[in-house]
């Protein structure tokens, strides 16, 4: 047996106990860079890694595309790495299935699989058939299943966490690990989904919940940052760039950069 079920394991390891802060990366560089600061595991942002290849965010990647700029971030980071493959890329169970098994194949320990506007019988086939899949080729990987129900207002607000008790109740028999519900930020509505939901809770880091030790006593095992590091990183990017070109002086070189020399060795 290789490594590769080793690195799910370690990964599913994490979720026990305590808070899961996971800084999402948008490509290799930012993976390697979260991984130099002292973070336990990698995540990737769906939006951030789509900018970072030129297409919006919203199923839009290629998967061509998608899975070779994986590679290149399993290639440079050796703590656990989980990727958001948004639907999948298909709404065909079997074919996001094959996706999985190449993506744990290339090192990866773990993903986010989404609901979206869609209905969540499908979104429980696919966890169905990843699952299966993985154990019909003796490779683990963590399912870490997302729903939309808040984000995207799918239902009345007061019967929303109803509505994911049900789903994360679906998903969870179809063998996912964890509950992931961005946009959840109302603090009963946390404690009953880390209490109810069966699974491991993930949230998104938003304004109202900048309090980690909060989330922590309230029973979240994951927070995600989303695409707010990539967004950070575009605002500040041009911003300078703005002055760069249309300024009479300029702040550049910028005095708090990291360094050519510093950003170099992460790679050597």
């Amino acid at each position: 047996m290789d490594a590769l079920p080793t690195a799910a394991a370690r990964f599913r390891h994490l979720h026990q106990h305590g808070l899961l802060r996971l800084a999402n990366a948008w490509d290799a560089g930012t993976a390697r860079l979260i991984e130099s600061v002292g973070a336990p595991a990698v995540a990737t942002t769906s939006a951030g890694l789509a900018w970072s290849q030129g297409y919006p965010d919203g199923d839009q990647l290629p998967i061509s595309v998608f899975s070779e700029a994986v590679a290149g971030i399993a290639r440079v980071v050796r703590v656990p790495l989980t990727i958001d493959i948004e639907g999948g890329y298909s709404d065909d169970p079997a074919a996001v299935a094959h996706t999985v098994l190449q993506l744990v194949r290339a090192g990866v320990a773990g993903i986010n699989l989404e609901d979206g506007a869609g209905d969540p019988a499908l979104l429980a086939t696919k966890i169905r058939h990843v699952r299966e899949a993985c154990l019909a080729h003796g490779v683990d990987v963590f399912i870490n299943a997302r729903t939309d129900v808040f984000l995207r207002s799918l239902v009345a607000d007061h019967a929303r966490i109803g509505e994911v008790l049900a789903r994360a109740a679906r998903y969870r028999e179809a063998g996912a690990d964890g509950l992931f519900v961005p946009a959840l930020v109302d603090a009963d509505g946390i404690r009953r989904l880390a209490t109810e939901a069966g699974m491991p809770l993930n949230v998104m880091l938003r304004p109202q919940l900048q309090a980690l030790d909060t989330l922590q006593a309230w029973g979240v095992r994951r927070i995600s940052t989303g695409s707010a590091l990539a967004e950070s990183m575009y605002g500040q990017l041009r911003g300078q760039v703005d002055t760069f070109l249309h300024a009479d002086r300029t702040a550049l070189p910028d005095p708090q950069a990291m360094g050519y020399g510093a950003i170099n060795a992460l790679f050597a």
